[in-house]
């Protein structure tokens, strides 16, 4: 989830992590956010029936999403929205979902230009990047390297990732679980720095954490990246975890990452909390953060824009 202060919440994905986002006490009576939807599996729109706030009159969500291969994106959504799948349809919804069908381009939502391209994966799949006044923030949660051994990334995903203070990428795999997997739609930790490197992200943000990964396993491909960023030139690495917060310096776009405890954000997943399964899958809030965002005078950071990365496994 970005929050851009003064301005409705962007919020990444729409998977379970989205439930835990409702559940803060501190929303606006009426709720306005944007929500950016990678793709429609399963992980990225489970939350959306168990979203608090779409429980209350006169809140709503704009959902954007990509063009579908076959029938709208509503109906797409309307479709496993409604029995047999779920007892409730969007209709009884007290609040409204307003829905966009996005192709690569920009578009304006309050606060941020957004920009959305093309990423290979497994179905009609999009990257975007939102630029605000004070942050630029790229979110790639599913990216299929290549599985012939090359380290090719498609010219689309760096052009949109080119030079971000925060890229959220995909992170699934070591090199060994590549190998047998190679054609399921993601790719490795090791990529996902090779990413950063050509695209000159400042701070990198491992997602999209394998489901049957420990929390030593994903510290333990934490190193390894952070080794592998050292080589390549990408000096800032984290894990995406449950309530990390990572906030972007006004001044001069450097982040810092930290509990959302010192800032009032909120906790969800990924919203990268932001809102999915990290599957691991997506939204923005991540860290199993005890730790308090500091500015270097010891004092709380107050910044504008401040990102929520948080997977839910």
């Amino acid at each position: 989830m970005v929050d851009n202060d003064g301005y409705p919440p962007i919020v990444l994905d729409l998977g379970t992590g989205l439930r835990f986002f409702g559940l803060e006490g501190n929303h606006p009576h009426p709720f306005n956010a944007t929500a950016l939807v990678s793709h429609l599996h399963w992980d990225h729109v489970q939350g959306i029936p168990f979203f608090g706030p779409l429980l209350t009159d006169e809140s709503s969500l704009d959902l954007y999403g990509p063009v579908q291969e076959s029938g709208s994106l509503e109906a797409t959504v309307r479709g496993f929205l409604s029995p047999p799948y779920f007892p409730v349809g969007i209709d009884d919804l007290p609040g409204q979902l307003n829905f966009h069908e996005v192709t690569p381009g920009s578009f304006e939502v309050p606060g941020a230009t957004v920009r959305a391209s093309w990423v290979p994966h497994v179905g009609p799949t999009l990257g975007y990047r939102i630029d605000c006044a004070d942050a630029s923030i790229a979110y790639v949660s599913d990216h299929q390297q290549p599985g012939t051994g090359s380290r090719k990334v498609d010219p689309a995903v760096l052009e949109l990732c080119e030079g971000v203070d925060l890229l959220i990428h995909d992170a699934q795999y070591d090199e060994f679980e590549f190998s047998m997997r190679s054609d399921w739609g993601h790719c490795t930790v090791a990529y996902a720095v090779e990413v950063a490197a050509r695209c000159g992200a400042g701070t990198l943000a491992l997602f999209h954490h394998d489901p049957s990964h420990s929390d030593t396993r994903i510290d333990e491909l934490v190193g390894d990246a952070t080794r592998i960023g050292e080589r390549l030139g990408v000096h800032d690495v984290v894990g995406a975890s449950e309530g990390l917060t990572i906030c972007f310096d006004a001044a001069d776009g450097t982040a810092v990452a930290g509990s959302p405890a010192a800032t009032g954000a909120a906790d969800l997943n990924g919203a990268a909390h932001t809102a999915p399964e990290l599957q691991g899958s997506d939204a923005a809030t991540a860290s199993n953060g005890n730790g308090v965002v500091r500015s270097t005078n010891g004092s709380p950071v107050s910044s504008p824009v401040q990102t929520h990365l948080a997977h839910r496994r």
